[in-house]
């Protein structure tokens, strides 16, 4: 059997730990630079406010629901995960962590037990160790534990925050209940297409002969409709595999319209890029860069617009990385833009350990011995000791945290302290 955990409301709840005058306040957590609502406690949810609200857009809904908005506090969230994880591996030992407020555990050898009573002392002691409330879905596969945790969230009071799929009623039960574009891997574009062949529920997608699904929707539809069935095809990713493709982009506080200062935060996003390259030992052979106008000034002139700079070999230098970022900036630069946004991703990542050399031209070996050494010094005395002549020296980046928390388990300076 299979669990999924999800914490509720995970970055209202890290809030409400340490400030219990939210509870049972409606409470709105925004984005990076205060952008966008990223996560809304129930009550916040009874007043209409959607996930992704632009915080502007809704700032009168805020004010007259008297609803307490916080900046993102990612260091905090990302400790108060660590705990939760650290609690759910005590229960066993077969742990995959999904997400930052996600986790599934696999139950093997736990026949003799009472899954549902099990179940119920992981969620006590995660909420009284951390105090974070979660809710658990049991099922024979994956994909039903998913289908069961949205049970278990959907009705706290029948379930008490947990659910078990232990039979075939009870799968047929739940699979009828689910809306089709609510299935765990079924995107927009599958569900459209799904319910234009009155497909509208879990359910009327299991029915669905196999042929059809795995031309219409790959192997992977195929993999989701068998496990939706009772057939369990997913296991554990216990060992997360190295990313594809990083990106670094990030929302400006205001907006910028001179080249230099664009062509510093696309050198910084680059570097940080390569950076990360570094930290799981990969390397890169192309890099797109984008800037994005501000799609909300409609009185403004609109642009957008991206380019795919390759690389002539494997790299994961600040040095080269950075250079063709800037050569693609050059390109799809254009005057008079207000910028809101912009962005570094690298693609075609493989091992720093074995890549394919190119026969014509390669990085200065130099470079490998100097990007460990800058690591090093970066690592012992603090981020941004060394940075490249494209940087600003002096400039600090910070993104607009007007409502920023403080960092309860992360600074010793903000431990609450009892008199």
């Amino acid at each position: 059997m299979f669990a999924l955990i999800d914490c509720n409301n995970f970055y209202v709840s890290c809030e409400r730990v340490f400030n219990p005058k939210l509870n049972n306040k409606p409470v709105v957590v925004l984005s990076n630079n205060d952008g966008c609502a990223i996560s809304r406690s129930n009550e916040a949810k009874a007043f209409g406010i959607p996930m992704g609200a632009p915080a502007f857009k809704y700032q009168k809904v805020f004010q007259k629901n008297n609803v307490k908005v916080f900046s993102s506090n990612f260091p905090l969230y990302g400790d108060m995960s660590s705990r939760v994880m650290s609690i759910l591996s005590k229960f066993t030992p077969n742990i995959e962590i999904y997400s930052i407020d996600e986790a599934f555990l696999k139950f093997e050898g736990f026949e003799n037990y009472d899954l549902e009573s099990y179940c119920q002392n992981i969620k006590d002691m995660v909420l009284k160790w951390t105090g974070i409330p979660i809710s658990i879905g049991v099922a024979p596969t994956k994909a039903l534990a998913k289908v069961s945790n949205r049970i278990a969230k959907k009705f706290p009071n029948q379930t008490k925050g947990v659910y078990l799929i232990s039979s075939r009623e009870k799968r047929i039960k739940a699979l009828k209940w689910l809306k089709i574009e609510d299935v765990w891997g079924i995107g927009f574009r599958h569900s459209e297409r799904l319910k234009n062949n009155k497909v509208n529920t879990a359910h009327d997608f299991i029915l669905l002969p196999d042929n059809w699904v795995r031309k219409k929707m790959s192997v992977v539809g195929l993999r989701l409709k068998k496990e939706l069935e009772g057939k369990s095809v997913l296991d554990l990713e216990e060992v997360r595999s190295s990313k594809k493709a990083i990106a670094t982009t990030r929302s400006f506080e205001g907006t910028i319209t001179d080249y230099e200062k664009i062509k510093e935060r696309i050198s910084t996003f680059a570097v940080c890029c390569a950076e990360k390259l570094r930290t799981q030992n990969s390397n890169c052979n192309s890099i797109y860069v984008f800037v994005k106008s501000n799609k909300f000034q409609k009185n403004k002139p609109q642009y957008r617009n991206g380019i795919l700079m390759t690389i002539p070999f494997s790299t994961n230098s600040n040095m080269v990385i950075c250079k063709y970022a800037v050569e693609g900036l050059k390109k799809i630069f254009k005057q008079g833009i207000d910028y809101k946004k912009a962005g570094t991703i690298v693609m075609g990542l493989d091992s720093s350990e074995n890549h394919q050399l190119n026969l014509f031209e390669n990085e200065n070996p130099k470079h490998k011995y100097l990007m460990k050494t800058i690591d090093y010094i970066q690592k012992k005395e603090g981020q941004s000791k060394i940075k490249l002549a494209s940087q600003d020296l002096k400039k600090r980046w910070k993104m607009k945290q007007e409502k920023l928390s403080p960092n309860y388990t992360c600074k010793i300076n903000d431990i609450i302290r009892v008199k």
